[in-house]
């Protein structure tokens, strides 16, 4: 493993490697130079690793911040499973956000490093000052919260984050989804839930106290400028704008682009791809917008689960509870919604329920822009309606239109951290007399690639939503699909659960038609 080092030529002048003092960023000490995008680019990534600045050069584009954290000694933080599930690599990062710093825990085992330009990131070294612990490291002394300890320090850095969350609630459902990316197999997590409750009511430690001051040391990361630099692994790049990120697909339409990298970090970690050339989009501005118009709401690429789930959540509520089920805590943190669009899984969770809400998709070539259904964009088995050197911009929800009917339906074995077996998002639109004028029915898991059962939806248009009306979609679906067996379900199971979610659909809005009827009208749900 060939690991990024420090360049000392461009560290500020008062660097000290280990020792803890402050060293703020200085974009005189940072190389730089005038960009063929016509913006000031930087040749480094800087970010803050608890209080001290680090400057890096010669970046591989597939480097963890894992795999670099425990080459610098940072060894609390544990490798487990490499792949985002067991959250023994928990870290804390930090960035401004409305002009604020956001905690969040992350896997740092499928966090790039490159990703960090910007940021502070903290491990289980920085959370204790002296010999004053955290609260939430006493409080799991203190209740018996560690046994082996293996899995403890992940666990610490998700409490803390969960500590400084915008509102946090010593409710034992909220605690457990704040856990949810964290696994242990010795100690049971009773213990660690009691833990979390004692941290939540002590009073602030040194950690919490010095996030205030935190923000004037991120602002001096934030110049504006593109990253751009090449080593003998790969090349960066990161754009400040969309502009600059166009006019670089333009010149390099091979480059693999990455948003929050929950998927592509597995390419590295298990599957030993090289990732030659990317262009990491997570924190470009203009891809980060959330916007509500007359035509819909408007979420940007870079936009984290985790940032889009509150206006998701009144948007599309149902959409926004399905997002509860999409990975864990610290995946919804990195992971973003047109990332989960833009991959082309057939299993994917985001694609079916934009689909039935009838989402479009914006992309981007050079000056070029164009936007088409969210549907038509899956083409094939791994192929996507994306052409060289065209990015995905954004995606638009419309509002649904009066009268109809909207749910989606996860499948897992288990409720977190699992992909479905079958996805089903469904809407349905009726008239005064409660016939269906227009039926949108997606699904997941069920082909090679997220799509829409055009069949059963034939089936229902025109028709009454009765029962009859429903037993002929639930048919047409063995027209529409023909799922395939391994190991998540067989065909049979994805089949068969397929035809009664959308009976299930079919009950849930039943009863929200004569509970609106009784009110005086239909409006959507």
């Amino acid at each position: 493993m060939q690991y990024s080092r420090l360049s000392s030529a461009v560290e500020s002048p008062n660097h000290t490697g280990v020792s803890g003092k402050d060293e703020r960023a200085d974009p005189a000490h940072s190389i730089s130079f005038w960009g063929s995008t016509g913006v000031f680019m930087r040749e480094s990534i800087r970010f803050y690793l608890g209080e001290r600045l680090v400057t890096l050069t010669e970046v591989a584009p597939d480097q963890t911040l894992l795999d670099w954290l425990r080459h610098e000694g940072r060894t609390g933080t544990k490798e487990g499973c490499n792949e985002g599930d067991c959250g023994a690599c928990t870290v804390i990062v930090v960035r401004l956000r409305h002009g604020k710093p956001m905690v969040k825990a992350v896997n740092a085992c499928i966090q790039l490093l490159p990703m960090l330009d910007g940021a502070a990131v903290f491990t289980i070294e920085d959370i204790a000052v002296g010999n004053a612990l955290h609260p939430v490291q006493e409080a799991m002394i203190g209740l018996n919260g560690a046994q082996c300890g293996f899995c403890t320090p992940g666990f610490v850095m998700s409490m803390v984050a969960y500590r400084n969350a915008e509102q946090p609630s010593d409710d034992d459902t909220a605690i457990n989804t704040a856990l949810s990316g964290n696994l242990c197999r010795c100690t049971g997590y009773a213990p660690i839930v009691r833990a979390m409750k004692q941290a939540l009511a002590a009073p602030d430690s040194a950690f919490e106290t010095a996030l205030p001051a935190l923000k004037a040391k991120l602002l001096t990361l934030q110049d504006g400028q593109d990253v751009q630099f090449e080593t003998t692994r790969g090349a960066v790049f990161l754009p400040s704008s969309t502009e600059a990120l166009a006019q670089y697909l333009q010149a390099h339409p091979e480059t693999l682009i990455v948003a929050g990298a929950t998927d592509v970090g597995l390419w590295v970690t298990k599957a030993m791809r090289p990732l030659p050339r990317v262009a990491f989009i997570g924190q470009c501005p203009d891809l980060m917008l959330i916007e509500r118009s007359a035509d819909g709401l408007s979420i940007g690429a870079g936009v984290t689960y985790d940032a889009a789930s509150e206006a998701l959540s009144g948007w599309l509520p149902d959409f926004g509870r399905l997002i509860g089920r999409i990975g864990s805590t610290p995946i919804r943190n990195s992971a973003t919604l047109c990332g989960n669009i833009a991959n082309g899984s057939p299993i994917g969770d985001g694609p079916p329920a934009l689909i039935a809400a009838g989402a479009l998709l914006h992309l981007r070539s050079g000056d070029q822009k164009r936007t088409l259904p969210l549907e038509a964009y899956f083409l094939a088995y791994g192929e996507q309606d994306r052409r060289d050197g065209e990015f995905v911009e954004g995606v638009t929800i419309p509002p649904l239109a009066e009268g109809t009917f909207y749910r989606s339906y996860k499948i897992s074995k288990r409720f977190d951290q699992d992909i479905s077996a079958v996805l089903g998002a469904f809407a349905v639109r009726l008239d005064e007399t409660g016939s269906v004028l227009e039926a949108r029915l997606a699904f997941g898991g069920m082909a090679a690639t997220p799509c829409r059962a055009s069949r059963a939806e034939a089936a229902l248009v025109g028709s009454r939503w009765d029962a009859a009306s429903l037993d002929r979609a639930r048919l047409a679906l063995a027209d529409d699909f023909s799922p395939l067996s391994d190991m998540r379900a067989s065909a049979w199971y994805r089949q068969t659960v397929a035809a009664n979610l959308l009976t299930r659909f079919f009950e849930e809005s039943r009863g929200e038609t004569s509970r609106l009827e009784k009110a005086g009208g239909l409006v959507h749900v």
